[in-house]
């Protein structure tokens, strides 16, 4: 089963970090991505851009509205995610313990519907 592991992290405690804080913690990501790729359970993962880079869309009574920046207001935001293959959600919560900003930030784990392409296609 797939699970989605998004990582919500305090931006403004990135930005207070200094470089070699920062460098550590990107050293404990790399040796985190590669036990996950060892034992066979990662399907992607990727780092996001701040949200300040992120542009809102919305459609309201047909109208397309873009907004800069994300949509809510809050003191975490999204910075990237896991999509990892495991047995079980018991597996899932045990990798998203061990992702490095669980310390100060939370991981959200989801399950992912898993839609066949074929089914899609027109």
């Amino acid at each position: 089963m797939q699970y989605m592991l998004l990582i919500f992290d305090d931006q403004r405690v990135w930005g207070e970090m200094s470089e070699d804080e920062r460098s550590r913690l990107y050293a404990e990501y790399g040796v985190f991505t590669n036990e996950l790729r060892e034992a066979g359970a990662l399907v992607t993962a990727d780092q996001l851009q701040p949200s300040t880079t992120a542009t809102t869309v919305r459609v309201r009574a047909g109208e397309r509205l873009t907004t800069d920046g994300p949509f809510s207001e809050t003191k975490e935001q999204l910075g990237g995610y896991y999509l990892i293959d495991v047995e079980s959600l018991d597996e899932a919560i045990e990798w998203a313990a061990k992702i490095p900003s669980a310390r100060s930030g939370t991981i959200e784990v989801r399950p992912v519907v898993q839609v066949r392409a074929e089914a899609g296609a027109r």
